[in-house]
């Protein structure tokens, strides 16, 4: 069964700092772009951050440049988001996703590209 399942959402305090995974099971995540997105209430799903499935290229958001970054641990089958200075406008569902991309450097920023998706994690920023 292929599965992609977050974990590290939370309640934080702005300029706090979280860490997501997203674990995949039932596939090796190796030849995969994945991608982090978030979708606040009433707002629409936006790209966060993405990572290609070889050499590491990566993609950031206005938004999250300079506080996010995104990493992936093929070994451990796992990829991460570090997100650090956090503000309250970080305050969403965060999704991870997969596609199939063979070895590539190339980074997939559109959502509708995306074959697999994890359930979410919430992550809110308040004092």
């Amino acid at each position: 069964q292929v599965q992609l399942v977050e974990s590290g959402g939370g309640l934080v305090q702005p300029g706090g700092s979280l860490r997501l995974s997203c674990a995949a099971s039932g596939f090796t995540l190796d030849y995969y772009g994945i991608g982090w997105f978030r979708q606040a209430p009433g707002k629409e799903r936006e790209e966060v951050s993405c990572i290609s499935s070889s050499d590491g290229v990566t993609y950031y958001a206005d938004s999250v440049k300079g506080r996010f970054t995104i990493s992936r641990d093929n070994a451990e089958n796992t990829v991460y988001l570090q997100m650090n200075s956090l503000k309250p406008e970080d305050t969403a569902v965060y999704y991870c996703a997969a596609v199939w991309m063979g070895l590539s450097t190339i980074v997939v920023l559109s959502a509708d590209s995306y074959d697999h998706w994890g359930q979410g994690t919430q992550v809110t920023v308040s004092s």
